[in-house]
């Protein structure tokens, strides 16, 4: 096959993908049938000449060429339609040796099956926890999760999460039953703007201290972004909310019913790589267990910012939250809690780049009641479980690091020292973990 036609095939697949580029090659004229297609095809990094800059578009291709046109392509599949992505992967698997021979993964051959796509996670966790103030009880566990994406149309997809966790030292349900966390279908009708519906998770504050990304609501969001400004409202049921141990959502709820609540939130993209964020979460049901000193329901606001602090590596980022109930609960009074965390962190893990690593320093500070709504998987739950089982505020400081041991493998642990109970309640003992994290 003469180049030049190769490459106008190519272009097929690329159409609506770029706009109007200039000519890079000498022997390319703008009169040519196939102008267009070896400027678009240049300009997004598709098609390379000659040293001596040039194009050759009338001698025959290689299959090792084409094979190199193909793997610049699937870098660009999320820029295709359903239609340009199916002639993508038969390609793709007709030059699957030549890929291989380039060192590209046919990852979409390896992951897709019909039109359901595969990924996951899994971590193998060591923990020196809490038991009370000063014992320890150590665990050791293994989670895998499994995402599958069900393409329905070029708008729509059904997404699910499949997930199972297994504890090899002192814990509970050994056997490690398979559960599906996640399931929602996705409407993107553009770039800027997704709608979820279902089970799905939703991340509130920049740190993830409150609500993180882990945590799962059920229910209907949308968002909009435009680059400079993220806008994102949803409305359901806080599936994750503060657990009291007796399998209800939220502490001072009798059931998950009760959580029914909607969100809104506003993410400022600023110069240089900081974010500044706003929410509030509002509860228009009232607590069943709660005993009111007023008519009020616990509803939630909080202001965050990650900056990236220039060339330096370093990266500041924190939270204050704030919950607005003021009653008993056991015998303890809350009066508006507030929770707030501040910290510094340097360098970033990129699993893709072994040897990458990060080392971080945060402060936490959280009033008792402050985590009633709030749902966290970032190791704090020792400290936090322990201010609200002995109904009195908590701070401490958090110390992490991590490291890309391997591509796609990363090696975290974390260290939390020196907290403090308020009054004259046992300030609880330091507790650490380290973990092996794989993506696949």
């Amino acid at each position: 096959m003469k180049k030049i036609l190769a490459i106008a095939a190519a272009a097929a697949l690329t159409a609506g993908v770029s706009a109007f580029a200039a000519n890079p090659f000498s022997d390319v004229s703008t009169d040519d049938w196939a102008y267009q297609a070896v400027s678009d095809l240049s300009d997004q990094g598709v098609v390379e000449g000659y040293p001596d800059g040039t194009f050759k578009g009338e001698r025959n291709i290689t299959r090792y060429e084409l094979a190199q046109i193909i793997a610049r392509l699937m870098a660009k599949e999320d820029q295709l339609n359903a239609e340009q992505r199916a002639t993508l992967d038969k390609l793709a698997g007709e030059y699957a040796d030549e890929l291989a021979n380039l060192g590209v993964r046919v990852s979409n051959l390896e992951k897709k099956v019909g039109n359901l796509y595969w990924s996951g996670d899994a971590r193998m966790q060591y923990q020196h926890n809490l038991d009370g103030a000063k014992d320890h009880s150590d665990t050791w566990n293994g989670r895998m999760r499994i995402n599958v994406k069900g393409q329905v149309n070029d708008q729509v997809t059904v997404n699910g999460r499949f997930v199972t966790n297994m504890y090899f030292k002192n814990g509970e349900d050994d056997d490690g039953d398979t559960t599906m966390d996640r399931i929602y279908a996705q409407w993107t009708p553009n770039e800027k703007t997704t709608v979820n519906m279902g089970r799905f998770g939703v991340a509130l504050d920049q740190t993830g201290t409150f609500w993180d990304e882990d945590g799962k609501f059920d229910g209907i969001n949308a968002s909009w972004d435009n680059g400079k400004i993220g806008v994102e409202a949803g409305y359901g049921y806080l599936n994750s909310a503060y657990d009291d141990g007796d399998g209800h959502a939220a502490a001072a709820y009798d059931s998950k019913n009760g959580t029914e609540s909607w969100y809104a939130k506003l993410t400022g993209h600023v110069a240089n790589g900081a974010d500044v964020s706003a929410f509030y979460l509002g509860a228009p049901k009232k607590f069943d267990n709660w005993e009111y000193t007023g008519d009020k329901h616990a509803d939630v606001w909080g202001v965050g910012t990650t900056i990236a602090l220039g060339h330096s590596n370093f990266t500041l980022d924190g939270d204050y939250i704030k919950t607005q109930l003021s009653g008993n609960y056991d015998g303890a009074k809350v009066d508006d809690p507030a929770l707030w965390t501040a910290g510094l962190t340097y360098g970033a893990v990129d699993t893709d780049k072994p040897g990458t690593w990060q080392l971080g320093v945060h402060y936490v500070k959280s009033d008792y009641g402050a985590m009633l709504l709030g749902n966290s998987a970032l190791d704090l739950t020792d400290q936090l479980d322990y201010g609200w089982d002995n109904k009195t505020d908590v701070h401490f400081w958090v110390a992490r690091a991590g490291v890309a041991l391997q591509k796609n493998v990363e090696l975290d642990a974390y260290y939390n020292f020196a907290a403090k109970a308020s009054g004259s309640t046992e300030d609880p003992d330091d507790t650490w973990g380290v973990e092996l994290n794989y993506a696949f």
